[in-house]
């Protein structure tokens, strides 16, 4: 799950909604100069377009093109570079994640000078936001790879979060409780019903959202994730489940129709266990359901397996093995929150989300 291979998959189909915080183009690539949303007079003029997401854990790129009411990714990459590991401990970004992450951000630049992007986003998020440095760390980004990161807040990331996921809401729901468990924060979006909007992706209706600091790296540095007992879990979960009290009460009122609806490496990785997956697949986890009895059962068979069995799971591996107890703890503390009966799995969030937003500022599905 650390290398992304090149997809032609397009995002799932569209459905409709509103949003009440005004859209904004992403700044253009390699500069953040272009501000402002680009004309075109023909839909096969759009440009190429690219978002990337340098997150605690992932460094993760989409490059796409607009088609029809939704877009085609034409490259992708991912790569676990734990540019978070230690910030909890020591405040700081350490040298050899930063040599990690100029090595990933590379390739990343190259692909999309290889792809002709022209409009892209570059956002960073808790890891840059939490360390003393991060300032810093940005500055030698543009200085040694040649690209302008965009440190975004914790409302961007929820926005961002719900715009990418928003199409995998069940249409005949009421809502649905969307999270997304990162490797410094997790993200918990109360969405309501979308409503017709005619051409591309919908847009959520955020009913009420809150960032945790708390994440599968930075919990399992408090805690630990090689050797995970059930002691140990109950902690991590009551730790999170503490932290989850004041969204909870104001949110999980009234909850018949609803469902949960998760993105992140916790819950692709979960479900692709649940499917047995000889090698992970995206497009059979991507929009997959979990009843709450299966993800319980996953829950525990990881419980029963040693670091060394998690490292051969073909959907763990060696890069996840240590963090996703530390996942199912945060995925446990909001399912007790949220009691849905299912969950639909997303394997799409920040980067989608992105390249809705930079899409639809540019017009790309204004006209019918």
């Amino acid at each position: 799950m650390d290398q992304e291979a090149p997809t032609t998959g397009l995002l799932g189909p569209a459905r409709s909604g509103r949003e009440g915080a005004p859209e904004r183009p992403g700044p253009g690539w390699p500069t953040a100069a272009a501000t402002e949303p680009i004309a075109r007079s023909a839909p096969g003029s759009w440009p190429t377009y690219a978002a990337l997401d340098l997150g605690t854990n992932n460094c993760r790129l989409l490059v796409a093109r607009p088609t029809g009411s939704a877009f085609r990714v034409v490259d992708a990459f991912s790569r676990i570079i734990r540019l978070g590991e230690g910030v909890s401990l020591t405040g700081r970004i350490g040298d050899a994640a930063i040599a990690r992450a100029v090595d990933a951000l590379a390739v990343c630049r190259d692909k999309m000078k290889a792809r002709g992007v022209t409009r892209a986003r570059l956002i960073a998020t808790e890891a840059c936001r939490a360390a003393r440095n991060g300032a810093e760390f940005q500055a030698r980004i543009s200085e040694l790879v040649g690209l302008d990161l965009e440190i975004v807040d914790q409302r961007t990331e929820a926005e961002l979060a719900a715009t990418g996921c928003t199409p995998l809401m069940d249409p005949d729901a009421r809502g649905a409780i969307l999270f997304d468990i990162g490797g410094g924060s997790s993200e918990l979006v109360r969405l309501g019903r979308s409503e017709a909007a005619g051409r591309g992706p919908p847009k959520p209706v955020i009913q009420g959202w809150v960032s945790l600091p708390i994440g599968v790296v930075t919990l399992a540095e408090r805690f630990g994730g090689v050797t995970v007992d059930r002691a140990t879990f109950d902690a991590m979960v009551a730790d999170v489940s503490v932290a989850l009290t004041n969204f909870a009460k104001a949110h999980a009122r009234d909850l018949g129709g609803m469902h949960l609806l998760g993105t992140s490496g916790t819950v692709t990785t979960i479900a692709g266990v649940h499917l047995d997956l000889p090698r992970y697949d995206r497009r059979r986890v991507d929009g997959c359901w979990l009843r709450g009895h299966e993800i319980a059962a996953v829950i525990d068979r990881l419980m029963t397996m040693s670091y060394r069995q998690r490292v051969a799971n073909p959907c763990i591996g060696a890069e996840r093995a240590d963090l996703v107890l530390a996942g199912c703890a945060i995925l446990e503390a909001i399912r007790r929150a949220f009691p849905c009966p299912r969950l639909r799995v997303a394997d799409r969030g920040l980067r989608e989300g992105i390249l809705v937003k930079m899409m639809r500022a540019d017009g790309v599905w204004a006209q019918a």
